[in-house]
């Protein structure tokens, strides 16, 4: 299978954690981060960003901030062709936050692309709940942070953004559990 479109969780996944990040000083891409973005672009697959910024709801972060951050993570790895944001509080029980598949629908709708043709990509399993929830298919990169029990129960596991792009441009995601 091929992708039309390819989305990323931000924090942890596209650039190193910072919790409840305001200052785009602190933006820090991860290894490989724009070797992936460059070479689906190139190829033609669509990308976007979904990203839970719960700081906004918990009054830790303005929408300004965030969009701040946001400039400079295209600033270091490219234009994105959609940035979908939940500005939420965890316990708001909005139907964007993921692991709803909100972010996820958005960002296809915005993209032009079916969520069957799209792979996202992340860092924990609300990330891959999200996905599949909206018919996606998970890609979890997992991170220092990322639970053992998540990373077993995720459907698709790289072991870095080096490999993810094997996986998605390598006749698409395997399935069945692949664990790095």
């Amino acid at each position: 299978m091929t992708f039309d479109a390819v989305l990323f969780d931000r924090d942890g996944t596209l650039i190193r954690d910072v919790p409840y990040n305001g200052d785009p000083r602190l933006v820090e891409p991860l290894p490989g981060a724009r070797e992936l973005l460059d070479r689906l672009r190139t190829t033609g697959v669509r990308t976007g960003v979904v990203s839970n910024q719960s700081g906004i709801g918990r009054g830790l972060l303005s929408r300004t901030q965030v969009d701040a951050v946001n400039a400079r993570v295209e600033a270091l790895l490219g234009r994105f062709g959609t940035w979908q944001v939940c500005p939420h509080h965890p316990e708001d029980g909005c139907p964007c936050r993921k692991p709803e598949p909100g972010l996820v629908l958005a960002a296809c709708a915005a993209l032009g692309v079916a969520p069957e043709r799209t792979a996202v990509v992340g860092d924990i399993e609300a990330d891959v709940r999200a996905a599949l929830a909206a018919g996606a298919h998970p890609i979890m990169v997992p991170t220092p942070v990322t639970r053992p029990e998540e990373v077993d129960r995720a459907p698709t596991v790289a072991a870095d953004l080096h490999e993810v792009l094997a996986l998605v441009t390598d006749n698409g995601v395997r399935t069945g559990g692949a664990k790095p």
